[in-house]
């Protein structure tokens, strides 16, 4: 389970009401979304939880998927929950005039902000409703498709959040009746958990993979706040102490029939630093307690050398870590090299795209988005050896 990533805005809600919009009653194999051009290079897609005055800051131009982050309920229907909100959307729409390719994408919840999606997806009513709601919103602000960030359904996951097996069940008769209103011409994306009980539990793949656009895998804090023995919150790979990896749940996925042209994998434009770690192994793999998270863009000041923080490479994760001995402190990352393992990892495996949490952390320039979109176009190339 994670700890939350972001604070949670006071609610000051706009609903969209209305009648909806209804479309003819076609198939649902007629309303999947229709296939990735051939030659299409890995999408890039960033979630954005930050303020409307930073969005030109960012390099837009290198995403072809921005998320804003997020959405709610308010009964059975989407919400925007007050002026500002409606103000950043606007202005991720009028991005496209210098990006027009650019999706621009409505999420629902985030972590704490999906504590009625059990009770309201698990009537015909509620997610009828719901998905008409959707397509207003869609309608007004001219964006392109609806992310659910439903963490986790049939999971236990924020302390006293309700959750049931049943979840599974509704979870899929949502995404239905989304395609079914939406029709194929918009996006539905859901971010999913990188870990293998939501793999196996949270999701009916076989029923929910035809009629998405995008599988958003966390494969970030597969080490949470919650944990109380370190290792790498977003390594590439596995290893003999840590199941858990980015490989892992793409393997997964694969060998149950999930086409790897769905999958964006997450990478982490933040650091997880955990307290009370002994000096053993550098602080890896030892008992620990979570302290607090720190964006990329402050981690030379935070994290420097001169703090006492040492960095150090795993060369079996594919993943970066440190340690201050002085403070006992053990912090887990993704940096350039790692980013650019993982893009390359996208662009060999053919995967849906690349896919981060989130923008507002990273540098205006010379950033993370950049090691993604240099990687990318390289096209998998290795122009240089990638040691550390």
């Amino acid at each position: 389970m994670l700890i939350p990533r972001h604070p949670l805005p006071t609610l000051v809600l706009i609903l969209f009401t209305g009648t909806g919009l209804f479309f003819a009653h076609t198939s649902l194999a007629q309303q999947q979304p229709a296939p990735r051009k051939s030659g299409d290079g890995p999408a890039v897609i960033g979630y954005y939880a930050g303020k409307n005055v930073l969005l030109d800051s960012f390099a837009t131009e290198k995403l072809t998927h921005i998320i804003f982050s997020f959405c709610h309920l308010k009964g059975n229907l989407l919400s925007v929950s007050n002026a500002n909100d409606s103000a950043i959307i606007q202005h991720m729409v009028a991005l496209k005039i210098k990006n027009p390719r650019l999706k621009v994408i409505l999420s629902l919840g985030g972590w704490g902000g999906c504590r009625t999606c059990p009770e309201v997806f698990a009537t015909e009513d509620g997610r009828k409703d719901f998905a008409r709601s959707v397509k207003e919103a869609t309608n007004y602000f001219h964006t392109d498709g609806i992310d659910l960030d439903w963490e986790y359904p049939a999971l236990s996951n924020v302390p006293g959040y309700p959750f049931s097996p049943e979840d599974k069940d509704h979870f899929t008769a949502l995404i239905k009746q989304l395609r079914k209103e939406l029709g194929k011409q918009y996006e539905i994306s859901f971010a999913a958990g990188g870990f293998t009980r939501y793999l196996q539990t949270s999701v009916d793949w076989k029923k929910v993979t035809p009629l998405v656009n995008y599988i958003n895998l966390m494969t970030y804090d597969l080490v949470s706040g919650y944990d109380t023995v370190s290792g790498h919150h977003t390594p590439l790979y596995s290893t003999p102490q840590q199941v858990e990896s980015t490989d892992h749940a793409v393997r997964y996925l694969d060998s149950i029939g999930v086409p790897l042209k769905k999958i964006a994998i997450g990478v982490a434009f933040y650091a997880r630093i955990f307290e009370g770690v002994d000096s053993v192994n550098n602080g890896l793999y030892r008992p620990c307690k979570f302290k607090r998270g720190v964006s990329y863009k402050d981690q030379a000041l935070v994290l420097s050398k001169d703090s006492g923080f040492v960095a150090h490479w795993d060369p079996i994760a594919q993943a970066p870590y440190m340690y201050n001995a002085g403070q006992q402190l053990f912090v887990t990352y993704d940096d350039t090299l790692s980013i650019r393992l993982k893009t390359r990892y996208a662009l060999d495996k053919r995967l849906g795209g690349i896919m981060f949490w989130q923008l507002p952390e990273d540098l205006f320039s010379g950033g993370l988005l950049d090691v993604i979109d240099n990687t990318r176009k390289e096209g998998g190339q290795d122009p240089a050896p990638l040691t550390k």
